[in-house]
């Protein structure tokens, strides 16, 4: 008897006990709950910018490569083999000057045989109209003998053209900057045996981003500058913008440039292409200091009353300290300048005077 009853009273000790612990715990959440309500959040202190506008300039300046004016292969039009050649690597050839022969014995021959041909067919298309008048030959007659006389004289032409194109010409003025042929060698029609290409003009080649290639028109003017002259400016004009863009969405644009003797280019030079001319625009800016992240995926905080918000934005060229801005804000608004690497979207701030 006198064990259950302490049993039961130990029991009820610890009752008393664990509800009295647990009493004490609520409580004393309670008061730290109490606690953190009366505790103010004190707002971060940042420094701000207003979204402005900037005149900028439209100066562009891109970097090429100079090509000839033009650039011409020399081929051959006929069989046979190489008689003399009268032209070296880097020379000066005039538009017209000789530079290759090939053997043409066997085709003066046919030249020959097709003018007795001609001569024949003409006499015969004489004896033939004399005497249809006299005994009214058949119409087929004399038609017969007229397409000997032109089918003689087509022969003769190409007979003639033959031993013609045994003469290889420089179809332009240039430089020679190959050659594939040598004495004795028997080429074929179509076979390329040189590279003449003129220097006289240039062409820089340059790839314009898409964001400027409305601002240039074919003539206008270009400044070319080298490293091959430092501090010489040379003079360039727009010849033609492709209407493509390449995969990169640049569009391809040729400059031409004539070349002088007191500085003269060569095929294959780095060139730099500035144009001065180009209008200002105006455009909304900001400080570059206010960004966060990179220039591709660009982010402001954007003062809200006391709360800033996190805003995408769309950047532009850098001008100085500032940096041009596409979209993504509008011009009077405030972003954080000072201070937005501890922020978070929503959070409290106070601008500092």
């Amino acid at each position: 008897m006198k064990r259950v009853i302490t049993i039961v009273v130990t029991s009820l000790i610890i009752s008393l006990l664990g509800y009295g612990g647990y009493s004490l715990l609520m409580s004393n959440k309670a008061q730290s709950e109490a606690k953190a309500k009366s505790v103010t959040v004190k707002p971060f202190a940042v420094a701000v910018a207003t979204v402005g506008s900037q005149e900028l300039s439209s100066d562009l300046s891109l970097v090429g490569t100079m090509i000839a004016s033009r650039e011409v292969n020399i081929a051959s039009e006929i069989m046979g083999r190489v008689r003399s050649v009268n032209m070296e690597l880097g020379q000066a050839k005039g538009a017209g000057s000789l530079l290759i022969t090939i053997d043409d014995e066997l085709k003066r021959t046919a030249l020959e045989q097709a003018k007795i041909s001609l001569e024949k067919a003409k006499k015969e298309y004489e004896r033939v109209q004399m005497v249809q008048v006299e005994n009214a030959l058949p119409d087929q007659t004399l038609d017969n003998a007229k397409w000997a006389v032109q089918l003689a004289e087509t022969q003769v032409a190409a007979a003639e053209r033959q031993v013609r194109d045994a003469r290889i010409s420089a179809p332009i003025s240039g430089t020679v900057t190959a050659k594939m042929v040598e004495v004795g060698s028997m080429v074929q029609p179509g076979q390329v045996l040189g590279t003449i290409v003129d220097l006289a003009n240039l062409k820089l080649r340059i790839n314009v981003p898409e964001k400027d290639v409305f601002s240039l028109k074919v003539g206008d003017p270009v400044e070319i500058t080298t490293e091959v002259y430092p501090g010489v400016t040379l003079e360039g004009r727009i010849k033609a913008i492709i209407g493509k863009a390449d995969e990169a969405h640049t569009y391809p644009v040729e400059i031409t440039i004539p070349n002088n003797r007191t500085h003269p280019l060569k095929a294959g030079m780095f060139g730099r292409a500035s144009f001065t001319s180009l209008p200002k625009r105006t455009s909304m800016v900001i400080p570059r200091a206010a960004v966060i992240g990179s220039v591709k995926n660009a982010q402001v905080y954007v003062v809200n009353g006391t709360t800033v918000r996190l805003r995408n934005v769309v950047l532009g060229e850098e001008i100085g300290t500032n940096v041009e801005v596409l979209s993504g804000l509008k011009e009077g608004e405030q972003v954080v300048s000072t201070g937005q690497n501890n922020l978070r979207d929503s959070m409290q701030v106070e601008v500092m005077k």
